[in-house]
């Protein structure tokens, strides 16, 4: 239990009643300071769009891959990855945050539209 605030209630006779509030946090795991959900959705996106410039730059009539290409892509996931965890810092319960809103996103186009 984390103690979180004290809030102070006045009653109808004019009595200022003072509660201490109590919450539970369960802090989600971590993966370099990021939720584990989040690291790994972070790490799945540009890994993908890594091997979609691969294959991009393959196909393209030099049929050579810049030798930057690596290294611009590491440095986006590190950069990613440190904005996550800057802001799941901040608020731990992010991730379940994201999820939610991606829910009721969905819930708001019509489900013949939704796969």
């Amino acid at each position: 239990m984390k103690n979180v605030e004290i809030v102070i209630i006045e009653s109808s006779r004019g009595e200022i009643l003072r509660q201490k509030v109590l919450k539970a946090l369960a802090n989600p795991a971590r993966i370099f300071y990021v939720p584990y959900t989040l690291a790994i959705l972070n790490f799945l996106i540009w890994f993908m769009v890594f091997v979609i410039a691969i294959i991009f730059f393959t196909v393209l009539p030099p049929n050579n891959i810049p030798m930057w290409l690596p290294l611009v892509f590491l440095g986006i996931l590190a950069l990613t990855h440190s904005i996550l965890a800057f802001y799941s810092k901040k608020d731990p319960q992010i991730s379940q945050l994201i999820f939610s809103s991606v829910k009721i996103i969905k819930n708001r186009i019509p489900r013949r539209l939704v796969v």
